[in-house]
């Protein structure tokens, strides 16, 4: 996967183009830069015993990679199939990490996103 310039400058001053990869809970799949991930990691370790499924989850499928010179990074094939990821993806920008999905599961998601929005969970925010 191509990483979009915007990001891939940034990734690369700040983490030297190293990131870890690894599934999120929704059927998507997250990337950290590496400092921050490993920031996660600590807090996911420490949780409590009976977070261990968590555990394997995220620790269990974290993956590293870096950026290559012409900006891309490899999904692992298990990784791609968590996310069901076959050609077309969708990346999206979270504040310090950021999701991948597969084109087609990230629409719908979105669709289903918009229709369990409640306006009033929003407190002062204006759209």
């Amino acid at each position: 996967m191509t990483i979009p310039t915007r990001y891939r400058d940034v990734l690369l001053k700040d983490s030297h183009g190293e990131l870890t990869i690894t599934r999120n809970l929704e059927g998507g799949l997250l990337i950290y830069p590496r400092s921050e991930w490993e920031e996660r990691r600590k807090v996911i370790m420490n949780l409590p015993t009976k977070s261990r499924g968590i555990q394997r989850l995220l620790v269990g499928n974290a993956q590293d990679v870096e950026i290559d010179s012409a900006g891309r990074v490899l999904i692992a094939p298990e990784l791609r199939n968590i996310a069901g990821i076959i050609k077309d993806v969708v990346l999206v920008g979270m504040g310090h990490s950021f999701e991948l999905w597969d084109a087609e599961r990230y629409a719908e998601l979105q669709a289903k996103d918009l229709e369990e929005i409640d306006p009033d969970d929003l407190g002062d925010f204006v759209l």
